[in-house]
C-alpha cells in the first residue's frame, strides 16, 4: 500500500522596500560654484533652459543657466574664446547675445561635437537662438529676422558608384 504524498507550498515572504529619500531643499536649490576645470562636475541642481542646435553634422547642446550669479560662456569646457580661437567663429557663436544685449550676463554651457569648426559654431548659434526663444517668446520676430531659429540643413551629397564625387563623372576621352 502507498501512503498519499502532501503537496508543498512554498511560504510568501513579505519584501519590505525601502522609502525613496527624498532632497533637501536646500540641496536642490543651493547654487554650485565651482572652479574652471570642475565646472561639469559639480555644476549644479541649478533650474536651467535647453536647447539642441544642429548644423551639417555638428550638434550642440546648450544650457542656459537663467537664476545663477555666476557668468560666462564654457563650450565643452573651455571658454568659448579658447575654444574658438579665429575671430570670425567668435562672431558667429556671440551673434545671438550680442543682438539681445546678453553677453557676459549669465551663465551658458555648450557640448558640441561632431563636423568641423564652422559647422560646431554655426551649430551653437542655433542652439543658443533655440534656447533664448525658450525664455522669452516674445524675441522670435527678432531672432528669426536675423536668421538664428533656422537650421541649415546643407550637407555634402553622396559619392555615388561610377562618379568621382557626388556627380563629378570621370572625364570623357575621345580615343
Amino acid at each position: 500500500m502507498t501512503t498519499p504524498k502532501k503537496e508543498i507550498k512554498p511560504k510568501k515572504v513579505a519584501v519590505k522596500k525601502a522609502p525613496a529619500k527624498k532632497p533637501k531643499e536646500e540641496e536642490v536649490n543651493s547654487p554650485v560654484v565651482a572652479e574652471k576645470g570642475e565646472a561639469s562636475k559639480k555644476l549644479k541642481k541649478l533650474p536651467y533652459l535647453y536647447a539642441v542646435g544642429r548644423r551639417k553634422t555638428s550638434t550642440a547642446r546648450v544650457r542656459f543657466y537663467a537664476k545663477d550669479s555666476r557668468t560666462g560662456f564654457l563650450i565643452n569646457q573651455k571658454g568659448y574664446q579658447e575654444y574658438f580661437p579665429y575671430f570670425e567663429f567668435q562672431q558667429i557663436v556671440e551673434a545671438p547675445l550680442k543682438k539681445l544685449d546678453l553677453l557676459g550676463k549669465n551663465y551658458i554651457t555648450v557640448k558640441v561635437e561632431g563636423g568641423g569648426t564652422r559647422g560646431q559654431a554655426e551649430a551653437v548659434r542655433h542652439g543658443l537662438g533655440r534656447v533664448l526663444l525658450k525664455m522669452d517668446e516674445t524675441l522670435r520676430k527678432t531672432l528669426r529676422g536675423e536668421g538664428f531659429l533656422t537650421r541649415d540643413s546643407r550637407k555634402k551629397e553622396r559619392k555615388k558608384p561610377g562618379l568621382k564625387r557626388a556627380r563629378r563623372a570621370p572625364q570623357w576621352a575621345k580615343r
